[in-house]
């Protein structure tokens, strides 16, 4: 069975992925060095923890840097992204073109917002608005206990310990990735962690205003819950919890995707299954 997500890698995700792999996550904290802070946890400390380093400061378009951060008992790292590029019409490196092309950082946070709302806050790093020297950016909670991201694995062809798991967790980014309209959902932004878990990072262009899904081949399966969550979205909901990183139309666009994959596994027998919890 196919498991590799069809994509492009683009200076984004690759940034962000090279990082992870490079540093690995600094994590120091008080107490239970195995407990781990809440979703609520990790906002709160991505809003008001004090940054106390900045490392690989990205030359490129992307603004993307990592900081290091503490409140004083707990340290970890973030990402940083600051790129909020908008244009009517974006040559793509690849040939072609996008009309009404966004790459903006509060699409991270929209996502997080969005996954939170699907029950996929393990599978999503939390994100939140905050100004970095002066600019409005997202800050993402840096992915605990790095092993690989997919590009490592793919490259060396290195087979997951669970294969029913990981086909589990993969139909989910790929649902998720139609849902939100992804475009730049590349092997670099789909991190490992050491317990073999799937983590989506770098979301910055999706929220795309079309009504279609991007590539219906990728709709293989669909966890009952997700479904159920999707099924459960409204416009004036999503509006209300989306804003201001994401705006009407771009609520509008998402609710058709919605339908039409909600559609598309209701009518499609054998297509539904439970994901195993984490």
């Amino acid at each position: 069975m196919d498991t590799a997500v069809d994509c492009r890698r683009f200076a984004v995700g690759g940034l962000l992925a090279a990082l992870v792999l490079a540093c690995g996550p600094v994590s120091v904290r008080a107490g239970d060095s195995s407990a781990r802070p809440t979703p609520e946890q990790q906002e709160e400390f991505l809003r008001t923890a004090r940054i106390v380093t900045t490392h690989g400061v990205s030359k490129g378009i992307t603004n993307t840097v990592r900081v290091t951060m503490t409140d004083g008992s707990i340290t970890h790292d973030a990402s940083v992204q600051r790129i909020d590029e908008h244009k009517n019409v974006f040559e793509k490196s690849t040939g072609g073109s996008e009309l009404n092309f966004k790459d903006s950082y509060k699409f991270n946070i929209a996502g997080w917002k969005l996954a939170r709302l699907l029950g996929l806050e393990d599978m999503v790093p939390p994100s939140v608005e905050r100004k970095f020297q002066g600019q409005s950016a997202a800050f993402t909670w840096w992915i605990d206990d790095v092993l690989m991201d997919e590009v490592a694995r793919t490259a060396k062809k290195i087979e997951p310990p669970d294969r029913e798991h990981w086909n589990s967790e993969m139909y989910v980014v790929r649902v998720f990735d139609q849902l939100i309209s992804n475009t730049d959902r590349n092997l670099t932004n789909l991190i490992i962690d050491k317990q073999w878990r799937i983590w989506m990072i770098d979301h910055t262009r999706a929220f795309r205003i079309q009504r279609t899904v991007l590539d219906a081949r990728n709709l293989v399966k669909c966890d009952k819950s997700l479904l159920a969550r999707m099924k459960a979205l409204d416009q004036a909901g999503l509006e209300r919890e989306l804003a201001p990183y994401a705006n009407r139309e771009e609520v509008r666009g998402l609710l058709a995707r919605r339908d039409f994959i909600v559609n598309f596994f209701e009518t499609k027998g054998g297509a539904l299954y439970d994901r195993p919890p984490r």
